[in-house]
């Protein structure tokens, strides 16, 4: 009898046009950004992953994780305090706090979760806590700051006009802490770091960066855009992941040791996860001292997104200006944005997933094209010349 409400959710969701078909397709090693497309098995060209800098097939983290799997088996056998503690999750601990110049860090099973969790435990180690957080911040620090059930003010997107008015309303001595992101994830914009931290001094608030699409892409050894500014040292906890420009999953904090013990201590996403598999820790470890030493991935990703830009501009296709990796393209309509997505697929072999409600707001339907290292000039010719022929059909 109650599945009729199932039933419903699942109608309502596709008369709204935002009920998700997952396209169902293989990725080929060592052949990145092509893929196959189980539907059809036919090669496609992959233009929406988040393996940036193409990390998720480098040689060595993949012999890397061989050798661990030989060495240690498939999973860790438990969680952090039960069994699931070993040496490799400690080196990668200790690679990641000396990546963003901090004494300490902790990994959890995923960046979602090292945001929701790091979130709530925060507000359970400092009292009364009032959390300053960005309008456009991901899914996973709302999730963090709902479940808190600490006080909140939400600031306009990257407005510290509006975070000033907010955080002088408090006494000085008050606990209070900003959380906002490095590169916004939808419109691909900066946030605010130098004029944030700035504000943090003035009225002595702890900061939270999420660096999700920056780690590995921007600063001299990968350590995001805070590294690239030189403010990471400026900052109390950095957040990042291990899924995007890392190549493989999982996600951390980092900060003072004093803090990530109390952390770690409190936060149930990491008390009660089976931590990291070996195998997946050792290619992680892999994959962020190579991007310490080789900025040629960096190079390649930032060569290819300024060709697409301009491509797209000569050619009259409106996106969101920013200075990073991410390219929108807001179409404003769910129907219009998912045949636009399918007809590149089909027609084209090009895959880029369009992008509806509750990721974006109701009217703020996109694509988001991702370009990637490895994309080929002959890839990105393509690309618009598929976007401009398909664009004008479907709009």
């Amino acid at each position: 009898m109650k599945h009729r409400y199932f039933f419903e959710t699942i109608s309502k969701l596709k008369e709204e046009n935002r009920y998700r078909k997952f396209v169902n397709i293989s990725r080929s090693c060592g052949n990145f950004p092509y893929a196959v497309n189980n539907n059809n098995q036919k090669q496609i060209i992959i233009w929406c992953s988040n393996d940036y800098l193409g990390m998720g097939q480098n040689p060595q983290a993949i012999a890397e994780a061989k050798n661990a799997l030989d060495l240690y088996g498939v999973g860790s056998g438990g969680t952090r305090n039960i069994s699931g503690t070993s040496q490799i999750l400690i080196e990668l601990e200790q690679i990641i706090a000396d990546l963003h110049d901090k004494e300490s860090a902790c990994l959890f099973a995923s960046g979602y979760v090292s945001n929701d969790a790091s979130i709530q435990a925060l507000a359970k180690i400092l009292p009364d806590l009032i959390i300053f957080s960005d309008a456009k911040n991901h899914a996973s620090i709302i999730s963090g700051i709902n479940n808190s059930k600490a006080k909140k003010h939400i600031f306009k997107h990257n407005d510290v006009e509006d975070l000033e008015n907010l955080l002088k309303q408090y006494p000085l001595e008050s606990n209070k802490i900003i959380i906002f992101e490095s590169v916004y994830s939808m419109d691909g914009d900066f946030g605010k770091i130098a004029e944030i931290i700035n504000l943090a001094k003035k009225y002595q608030s702890l900061t939270y960066i999420d660096e999700v699409h920056a780690v590995g892409l921007y600063g001299s050894r990968g350590g995001g855009l805070s590294q690239q500014l030189n403010l990471a040292k400026d900052i109390d906890l950095i957040e990042g992941t291990f899924a995007k420009g890392f190549g493989a999953i999982g996600g951390y904090i980092a900060g003072d040791m004093v803090v990530i013990d109390a952390i770690r201590s409190l936060a149930s996403g990491f008390i009660f996860t089976t931590s990291l598999p070996p195998a997946i820790a050792s290619a992680i470890i892999s994959n962020v001292k190579h991007l310490q030493n080789s900025n040629v991935e960096r190079e390649n990703l930032h060569r290819n997104v300024t060709k697409l830009k301009s491509l797209l501009k000569i050619n009259n296709i409106d996106f969101v200006d920013n200075q990073s990796q991410i390219i929108s393209i807001r179409i404003g309509d769910a129907l219009r944005a998912q045949k636009i997505s399918q007809k590149l697929l089909e027609d084209f072999d090009i895959y880029v997933q369009h992008i509806n409600y509750p990721t974006v707001a109701k009217g703020d339907e996109r694509l988001r094209i991702t370009a990637s290292a490895l994309h080929t000039d002959k890839m990105i010719e393509d690309l618009v010349i598929a976007l401009v022929k398909v664009l004008q059909e479907v709009l």
